[in-house]
């Protein structure tokens, strides 16, 4: 039998072969978009409990590093109408989204203990998977000259992976933080960061993410001096 990272050696090696080894430089004036780190994802007792708190611990270093450099933050999170009549399909799919129902269960619906937007950071309300998806999002970041977008939140093969997606479909550069991440089982998250990796964004751990924080900074600040 074939070992879980063989395999994903084995599609390394093919992906390479056929022509998706192709690699995104990041752009000089990034933002940070939290997708959905919310309660609901934390608390055992939710319907959607993905046990991912060691992702909401390293995007909680990551939120830090951004701040620190003041690099823009947005969050995202979920939220319906009664009955979900702004849900359409997505909202008929997943009953568990009724917790997002204005007022059905503000605990849940909150966002995790110290991942909660201050008081310069957008927050983009949604109802789809995509954060791009019928919000304002797109024009706001090229309105602010934006061209990377430092992704972070939940869940990885739902939500981080729609809007990585349109992220590249916009027109920005997705940089998806591998521990900033998470899912509800491994084998969904592992093979959705390798698709993203494949064709639409690049991958890079908590520790790249912070050098390429302290690059940015470093080079706005001489900018700003020469």
């Amino acid at each position: 039998m074939i070992s879980s990272a063989s395999q994903g050696e084995i599609l390394e090696r093919a992906n390479q072969q056929r022509g998706f080894e192709g690699r995104l430089v990041p752009g000089k004036r990034p933002a940070l978009l939290i997708v959905d780190f919310v309660n609901a994802y934390l608390q055992p007792s939710s319907p959607l409990y993905a046990g991912v708190e060691h992702a909401r611990d390293a995007c909680q270093v990551l939120l830090q590093s951004c701040r620190a450099a003041r690099i823009p933050v947005i969050h995202s999170r979920v939220a319906y109408h009664e009955g979900g009549r702004d849900g359409g399909i997505f909202f008929r799919k997943i009953p568990a989204l009724t917790i997002f129902e204005n007022g059905a269960a503000p605990e849940l619906a909150g966002f995790a203990e110290g991942l909660e937007p201050g008081p310069e950071e957008v927050v983009i309300t949604k109802q789809y998977a995509s954060a791009f998806f019928a919000t304002a999002l797109a024009s706001m970041l090229s309105a602010s000259c934006i061209d990377t977008l430092i992704i972070a939140g939940v869940s990885t093969s739902g939500c981080v992976r729609a809007t990585a997606v349109d992220c590249c479909q916009h027109g920005f550069i997705p940089l998806v933080v591998r521990d900033a991440v998470g899912d509800r089982a491994v084998q969904q998250h592992e093979s959705n960061l390798f698709d993203i990796q494949s064709k639409y964004g690049e991958v890079i751990t908590l520790g790249d993410a912070r050098k390429y924080i302290s690059l940015t900074m470093c080079e706005r600040n001489e900018a700003a001096h020469s």
